[in-house]
């Protein structure tokens, strides 16, 4: 079994300037605005960035308005592609929309749920319907203070430091491109050390390999990278393909929703596939997939296990789940079995619930849209909270 087993591990993040983040910074954008003035709207934007080109499309029903090119240039301009020279401008690119209403058929199944059709109820959203099938995860371990995977956490601080030394002009010839990739040593489930750090990031084309990686290893690295992780073995790689001038949507095009493990856990916990950005919370692949996350984190927290997975599964227009699974790899301190009947009793997986419950119908997506949608903690997301430890315990008495 893993518990006993020596290995290693390794989950990589990217950062805002990304063209797959790039995707969903605009999808999510878009989302905030509609929910800001509709909370009710229905939203599913799919964005994609090419060499000067940004194409949205999808289903939006809404009662009021907003300006989508607009929004798309102000989110281009705020992740850092400001002149034609890295191959993408946010004034200059060329922007398409192809938009239609929510299907009939979908609004039908999410409005009233399957268990109250053919009853009368006092407002449409007495009780929604699963926005689509499919199965969500959810994850939680105490490797870190956000009960997040070690690897994933270094990988997204990474990026987030990179972002921040180009934007503070700290290391002022980086530009916004750029991946992170972290592989850290097991014993079972305690992580040892870090043995490898990778990063790629897009610069100038005048600067040579030898002070990216000074610069890189001594205003990135040894800041985010804690000293009890490093040793004098640690393996460090910069730009190792030699040379990353040519980037974001120029040297790569970009699609909404292809970066979900960097989105989730790094690949440390298994994923549904349906991917966030882009999705109003009627969407169960977003909002169960947050309320799965906050299950888990609480039962960490409250001591019932050390690590901890739940699978939840929906149907189109039913409100309740259709399953419910939780595993603890071994690290449960009470049985499996109890620890279900307790989320069951706890928690309430109906989207109408977790909507209310995490307070969903807010512009909070675009933040949330690079660096990862778990453990984030310096964002303030309901998903986060840990105000049912104490039920949960209680709950064991």
């Amino acid at each position: 079994m893993i518990q006993n087993k020596h290995y290693f591990f390794t989950s990589e993040s990217v950062t805002e300037g990304h063209p797959d983040k790039i995707a969903d910074q605009i999808s999510d954008a878009i989302l905030d605005a509609i929910i800001e003035d509709d909370p009710a709207g229905r939203v599913a934007a799919e964005t994609t960035v090419a060499t000067g080109l940004v194409l949205v499309v999808g289903q939006i029903t809404t009662k009021t308005y907003v300006d989508i090119p607009s929004i798309i240039r102000k989110t281009i301009k705020e992740v850092g592609y400001t002149r034609a020279k890295y191959g993408f401008d946010s004034e200059t690119c060329a922007v398409l929309t192809s938009i239609d209403p929510q299907s009939p058929d979908i609004a039908h199944g999410v409005d009233v749920a399957l268990e109250k059709r053919g009853e009368k109820v006092s407002a449409p959203e007495e009780e929604l319907g699963a926005g689509d099938q499919g199965m969500v995860y959810g994850f939680a371990c105490d490797e870190t203070e956000e009960y997040m995977p070690l690897p994933i956490t270094l990988a997204h601080n990474l990026a987030k430091r990179l972002a921040f030394v180009r934007k503070n002009r700290i290391i002022p010839f980086l530009r916004p491109d750029g991946k992170t990739q972290v592989t850290v040593e097991y014993e079972g489930f305690r992580p040892i050390r870090v043995d490898t750090v990778l990063i790629s990031t897009q610069h100038k084309p005048d600067i040579e390999n030898e002070e990216i990686e000074k610069e890189v290893i001594e205003k990135v690295i040894m800041p985010v990278i804690p000293e009890n992780l490093r040793d004098d073995s640690m393996k460090i790689l910069i730009n190792p393909s030699g040379r990353f001038v040519i980037g974001g949507p120029q040297g790569d095009s970009g699609l909404t929703g292809r970066k979900i493990i960097v989105d989730t856990y790094g690949g440390m916990a298994r994923h549904g596939g349906g991917a966030f950005s882009g999705k109003d919370p009627t969407k169960v692949d977003r909002s169960g997939a947050y309320y799965a996350r906050y299950v888990a984190k609480n039962i960490v927290a409250a001591g019932l296990a050390s690590r901890v997975e739940i699978q939840v599964s929906y149907a189109i227009g039913k409100a309740n789940p259709l399953s419910i699974m939780i595993d603890t790899f071994g690290t449960n301190n009470v049985p499996e079995e109890r620890i279900e009947e307790l989320v069951r009793d706890v928690f309430d997986f109906r989207p109408r619930s977790i909507i209310n419950q995490l307070d969903l119908r807010r512009p909070i997506y675009r933040p949330l849209a690079a660096y990862g949608h778990m453990g984030r903690v310096d964002l303030g997301v309901s998903w986060e909270k840990l105000d049912k430890v104490e039920e949960l315990k209680k709950g064991l008495n």
